[in-house]
């Protein structure tokens, strides 16, 4: 089994959900984690926690994945010690609404397909040429976000799970290079992925899950 003991591993939207959750898993074995997300007070919290509980190294740090020269400066700047990714979770993403096609918001359309595809891009970008230097590393996991009935959710979300299957672009732009490309798939997911759909409307987030244990 591959050791993830003292490999870094960058995790995007860090700060809770199944990101927060995926921070846990690596501090299990032993990684280091460096963290991204825009709440890097909720970061820091669980920063303390994982280096309390488990001595986990932690570097965590503000950042939207919508902002992509923000995304490249924050990568380039990191300390030698953290520049070392060995493991990419590209998983910040949002959706918003559950508004019909014909009336759905722009502004939520776009916001959807700047953090889903654009931000996944823009991350993977500032973080693979390293790799290729290095002459591959472990491996580059895509986050998939949870199943949607809203259709510009759904759009955003199908391009960056399209590269990450077994041939297309993604993998085909690292085959020979020893980087390995995944796409984890979750099934239902309670976390706060609805409330942000709703933009805080607790009682509406409420309802997505009536009936059904996620």
């Amino acid at each position: 089994m591959y050791s993830l003991k003292d490999r870094v591993v960058f995790i995007t939207g860090a700060s809770s959900g199944i990101g927060r959750s995926c921070a846990r898993a690596f501090a299990l074995q032993d990684a280091k984690l460096l963290l991204a997300a825009r709440r890097v007070d909720r970061l820091e919290e669980l920063a303390a926690e994982l280096k309390d509980k488990l001595q986990t190294q932690v570097h965590v740090f503000r950042l939207d994945v919508r902002d992509q020269p923000a995304v490249e400066r924050a990568v380039k700047a990191l300390p030698p010690e953290w520049a070392t990714i060995e493991v990419l979770v590209n998983n910040a993403g949002l959706s918003r609404g559950l508004d019909k096609l014909h009336e759905g918001k722009l502004e939520d359309w776009e916001e959807m397909i700047d953090t889903n595809v654009k931000g996944l891009l823009y991350v993977s970008r500032a973080v693979i040429p390293a790799w290729w230097s290095a002459g591959g590393a472990m491996s580059s996991i895509s986050g998939r976000s949870p199943a949607t009935r809203s259709i510009p959710a759904a759009t955003s979300i199908a391009p960056p799970n399209m590269p990450s299957r077994p041939c297309p672009s993604r993998c085909a732009s690292t085959h020979g290079t020893g980087v390995r490309v995944s796409s984890v798939d979750p099934g239902l997911v309670e976390t706060e992925f609805s409330l942000v759909r709703y933009r805080g409307d607790s009682e509406k987030a409420g309802k997505i899950y009536q009936g059904m244990t996620p």
